[in-house]
């Protein structure tokens, strides 16, 4: 019998890149766009064989390759081995599917040995800070240890303290799932996770990060950060306590772009759909924005709630990197 955290991680994992493969198609198109082309209920089939994935995925897969190779999850452990990942990626052939900007010029960086505080991209709060970070909230760790993986692996590239605090309720949102918890009790678990950080400046991973964004001090410089995380989740409760007319969520929680709406609005269309786990993915890959983000951590959410066992039959053996995705549902994992 398998281990039922186990088939939570394959489930997140998994689930993280099916959405992704769903929005990959309709990432740059309308709503009216996406509905004339899938019909109503949006894109629910994958295509291709094998279906295909985007940077986020792929991204993901390289933090939680260097997430498997540490010898033990410190900063000293983890950030070359991280770097190391990101710049192969950003050499890769395969670094053809409309990589974010941002990852390309930290990497640039990363690859002639700059520290990362000083290569990363410091005004930089977008969504792949967060778009790869389902695997931390995999690992069997404690919560500081957590958090400061989910910050270190998002500030290599995007320095902004929003895409750092986005980045660790995005894994403490999958540890809370693959932990049982219910996907309708999550977004206030966020908020209290943000209103408890606010004041944490976590050093041992961050480093001088705050001197050289050019802070007044580490509380100053990540404070704002939760407080961002905290506004869109504020929105997110709104959004979710009104009757849910079936439209973009965009237009509730923003488009994703940017970490903190990546985050809130894939909750929202992973909290409408908790019990149909694929109309979750169509719902995210169905909106203005980054719907290939959006819908890839709608399924990580969904994934790690419901399991590998919620996702149709035959998606597991066409997805791009499967072998990957499933090599990496290891013992160390949840």
């Amino acid at each position: 019998m398998i281990d039922p955290s186990l088939r939570r991680a394959a489930g997140s994992l998994f689930g993280l890149a099916y959405g992704d493969a769903l929005g990959k198609p309709t990432e740059f198109l309308t709503v009216t766009e996406i509905l004339r082309r899938y019909g109503p209920a949006g894109p629910r089939e994958l295509t291709g064989d094998p279906a295909l994935v985007t940077d986020d995925t792929q991204m993901a897969l390289a933090v939680g390759w260097a997430l498997h190779e540490a010898p033990k999850l410190t900063p000293e452990a983890v950030e070359p081995l991280l770097r190391r990942r990101f710049v192969d990626w950003s050499v890769s052939p395969d670094n053809n599917r409309a990589p974010g900007m941002t990852c390309l010029r930290a990497c640039a960086e990363l690859a002639r040995g700059v520290r990362w505080q000083e290569a990363t991209v410091a005004d930089s709060k977008g969504c792949g800070a967060n778009m790869r970070v389902t695997p931390v909230g995999l690992l069997d760790v404690d919560l500081d240890t957590l958090a400061g993986l989910a910050q270190l692996q998002a500030g290599l590239t995007h320095g902004h303290p929003t895409g750092l605090a986005a980045s660790e309720l995005t894994a403490y949102a999958v540890r809370l799932l693959c932990d049982g918890a219910a996907l309708v009790d999550v977004p206030a678990a966020l908020v209290e996770r943000a209103r408890e950080q606010r004041g944490i400046y976590r050093e041992e991973w961050l480093g001088d990060l705050w001197r050289v964004a050019g802070a007044a001090g580490p509380v100053a410089f990540i404070a704002p950060g939760w407080d961002e995380c905290a506004a869109i989740l504020d929105r997110l409760r709104v959004a979710l306590a009104a009757p849910d007319d079936g439209g973009d969520p965009c237009r509730l929680t923003g488009e994703g772009w940017v970490a903190e709406e990546a985050l809130a609005t894939a909750l929202y269309c992973a909290v409408r759909h908790a019990g149909d786990p694929v109309t979750a993915l169509a719902r995210g890959a169905t909106t203005a924005g980054d719907s290939d983000s959006i819908a890839a951590l709608a399924g990580a959410f969904v994934g790690a709630a419901l399991g590998m066992p919620a996702w149709p039959a035959g998606w597991a053996a066409r997805i791009e990197y499967a072998d990957q995705l499933a090599a990496l549902t290891t013992p160390r994992t949840r």
